[in-house]
C-alpha cells in the first residue's frame, strides 16, 4: 500500500512538471488575425504610406479618454517544427464613439521603415456599439528575438493629439523553447571534452539546423570573435560524432564557435577556459638596453597592473606611480631597474597574482654590501653600469613598519666599479638604504646590519667583516701547508729508516774483508770494557791488562 502511493505521488509530480515545463513556452498559433469584442465587426488591411493630415478632436476627447489598457506579448507561429516565426500580439480597450471608425496600429524598429494595419470597424457595428468600450487585438506584425519595438496607436481617422505610445522588448533567445524551434535562436549545443596533456578538445554537435552542414572553429572571444585558424565543416550525416580540435594554450578568451552553414546563421561560443586567468600573466619581456619592460594581454580582461617590491615576508608593496588600468593591448615601463626584488603585480577585482622576471639576478646591475675595514664599517657599492643611488642609514623604531632614514648622500658609481662609503662609526644595530636614482622605477634595498659583538682585545666587530673572511682564509692556508709538509717529512723519514734497516741486515749476512773489523766491537773482561784494536795486516786482538 505504501508503495503504491509513493508511486502515485512521484507520477503526480511528474506531470504536475511536464504541465509547468509547457507553460513556460510560448502560445503557438497557426496564422496571424485580428479579432474585436463581440458583436463589434472589424476587418484589418495595411495603412496607407502617405497618411491624410489629422483632424480636430471632437470636444472631450483625449488620449486617456479613447485608450484604455493597451498590453503586448509575444506568440510563435510555426509551419514545421523548426520554422516558428515571432508574432507581436498588441491589445488595447477602445472607448467608442460616432466618430471613431477604427484603429491604427504602427511598428518601428531599429533600422526599418514603419509598418502599419488599419483595424476598421464595419458601419453598423460601430453605430450599434458607440459609447461602449470594446477591444481590439492583433498579432500579424513580425518581430525579431530580443527586438526592441516601439508601438504608435491612433484612431481611424486621425484626431490631432490623441495618439498613444509605447515600447516593447520581443524576449531573446534564452528559452528552450525558441532555441529549439526559432531559427534565429537555433544555433546548436555544444559539449566537450578537454585533453590537457595532449592539448585537444573533443566537441560533439546536438540539436542543430536539419539537413544543414555545421561549422566549427577556435576563436578568440573579443568584441567579435577572431579564429585562430582552427576550423572544421562537419557534414550532417556526421553530426552526431565527436571532432577534435587542437589548441596551444589554455586561455581564458579562448572558445569554440559553432553555427549551422547557412547565411546569418546564429553561432554559439562556449569557452573551455574561461575560469583560467593565471594563464595571462605570462610573457613579460625587458629590453635591458632600453630599460623598458613590456607585457601584453593576451585577452581582454580588465586588469590594473601595477610594479612592486617583495618583502621579507612576502608581501609585494606597489612602488609609486608605477599602475596602469588595461583591458587590451600592450603596456610598458620604461627606465626600470631590473633589481630581484622588483616584481609585477595583476589585479582583477578581488584577486592578484605576483610575477618576478628579474627573481634569477641573471640581469642584476648593482649589489651593495656592509664590511668592516679596521676599526671602521663601510658600505659598498658596486655596479655593472653607470648609475646614481641614495645611500644612507635607517633605524626602525620599536612598533614601527617603516625605516626611518636620518642621512643621506648621493652616491655616482661607474661601470664595472665598486665605492666603499664611510657612513658612520655608528653602522651597527642599524640598517643601510641604497635605491637607484636615474631610472623611473627602482626598488629600496634596505641591508640591516647585525648587532655588534665585542671581541677580548675590545675591538667591536658589526656584520659581516670582509677583514675577518680574509685572515681566516690565511691562517686556513698556513696550517694546510704546514699539515702536508710534516705529511711529507714522516713519509721521507719512514723511507729512510727501512732503508738503513735493510742495509744493517746484508751486513750481518756477508764476511767481512781482510784488515776491516766493526768499529764499535767490544768485549767483557774482569768488569772493564775495551774495545778492539785493529792491528795492521792481521786479525791478532789486543791483550786485555789487568793488575
Amino acid at each position: 500500500m505504501i508503495l503504491w502511493v509513493a508511486l502515485l505521488t512521484a507520477h503526480c509530480c511528474l506531470v504536475l512538471n511536464g504541465a509547468a515545463a509547457e507553460s513556460t513556452g510560448l502560445e503557438r498559433i497557426e496564422k496571424c488575425h485580428t479579432r474585436c469584442s463581440q458583436g463589434l465587426h472589424c476587418k484589418a488591411k495595411p495603412d496607407y504610406i502617405f497618411r491624410p493630415p489629422c483632424q480636430e478632436a471632437a470636444g472631450g476627447l483625449n488620449t486617456s479618454s479613447v485608450f484604455h489598457n493597451v498590453s503586448f506579448s509575444t506568440v510563435l507561429m510555426c509551419e514545421g517544427r523548426q520554422k516558428c516565426s515571432l508574432q507581436l500580439r498588441i491589445k488595447t480597450a477602445l472607448q467608442l464613439t460616432e466618430s471613431i471608425q477604427g484603429v491604427s496600429i504602427c511598428t518601428v524598429t531599429a533600422g526599418m521603415m514603419m509598418s502599419c494595419r488599419i483595424l476598421k470597424f464595419t458601419r453598423s457595428s460601430w453605430k450599434a456599439m458607440s459609447g461602449m468600450q470594446v477591444e481590439v487585438e492583433n498579432d500579424c506584425t513580425s518581430v525579431s528575438p530580443n527586438q526592441r519595438v516601439q508601438v504608435v496607436v491612433k484612431t481611424l481617422p486621425s484626431f490631432c493629439g490623441i495618439t498613444w505610445t509605447g515600447t516593447y522588448n520581443a524576449p531573446a533567445c534564452i528559452s528552450e523553447d525558441m532555441r529549439r524551434h526559432v531559427p534565429d535562436c537555433i544555433t546548436g549545443r555544444l559539449s566537450y571534452n578537454v585533453s590537457l596533456v595532449k592539448k585537444e578538445l573533443s566537441v560533439s554537435v546536438s540539436e542543430m539546423m536539419e539537413d544543414h552542414k555545421y561549422n566549427l572553429r577556435l576563436c578568440h572571444k573579443d568584441f567579435l570573435c577572431s579564429g585562430t585558424g582552427t576550423h572544421l565543416l562537419i557534414k550532417k550525416e556526421e553530426l552526431g560524432k565527436s571532432v577534435t580540435l587542437p589548441y596551444s594554450r589554455p586561455l581564458p578568451c579562448l572558445c569554440i564557435e559553432g553555427w549551422s552553414a547557412m547565411v546569418d546563421a546564429p553561432r554559439v561560443q562556449v569557452c573551455p577556459f574561461k575560469d583560467r586567468l593565471k594563464e595571462l600573466w605570462s610573457g613579460i619581456t625587458f629590453d635591458p638596453l632600453e630599460e623598458t619592460l613590456s607585457w601584453e594581454l593576451a585577452c581582454p580582461v580588465a586588469t590594473v597592473v601595477a610594479l612592486c617590491q617583495t618583502r621579507e615576508d612576502g608581501v609585494c608593496v606597489d612602488l609609486p606611480n608605477a599602475s596602469r588600468n588595461v583591458s587590451r593591448g600592450k603596456i610598458s615601463f620604461t627606465e626600470v631597474d631590473p633589481h630581484p626584488q622588483l616584481c609585477v603585480k595583476f589585479t582583477v577585482g578581488s584577486e592578484f597574482w605576483t610575477r618576478c622576471p628579474f627573481a634569477d639576478g641573471r640581469l642584476k646591475e648593482w649589489d651593495v654590501v656592509v664590511a668592516r675595514r679596521g676599526d671602521r664599517e663601510e658600505v659598498a657599492v658596486t655596479s655593472r653600469v653607470n648609475a646614481a643611488f641614495s645611500v644612507g642609514l635607517c633605524v626602525t623604531p620599536a612598533g614601527a613598519a617603516e625605516c626611518r632614514v636620518n642621512a643621506t648622500q648621493r652616491v655616482h658609481v661607474g661601470e664595472n666599479e665598486a665605492v666603499s662609503l664611510n657612513l658612520t662609526d655608528k653602522v651597527c644595530s642599524s640598517c643601510v638604504q641604497v635605491r637607484r636614482l636615474d631610472v623611473k622605477h627602482a626598488a629600496t634595498v634596505i641591508l640591516c646590519v647585525e648587532q655588534c659583538n665585542r671581541l677580548a682585545h675590545g675591538v667591536v666587530a658589526c656584520g659581516t667583516s670582509w677583514d675577518w673572511i680574509w685572515v681566516f682564509m690565511q691562517v686556513g692556508a698556513w696550517l694546510s701547508g704546514i699539515i702536508t709538509l710534516s705529511l711529507l717529512l714522516h713519509v721521507l723519514l719512514s723511507v729512510y729508516q727501512r732503508r738503513r734497516k735493510q742495509r744493517g741486515s746484508e751486513k750481518q749476512q756477508d764476511p767481512p774483508h781482510d784488515g776491516v773489523l766493526p768499529a764499535l766491537q767490544t768485549h767483557q773482561h774482569g768488569g772493564i770494557l775495551i774495545p778492539d784494536s785493529p792491528l795492521c795486516g792481521n786479525t791478532e786482538k789486543a791483550n786485555l791488562l789487568s793488575q
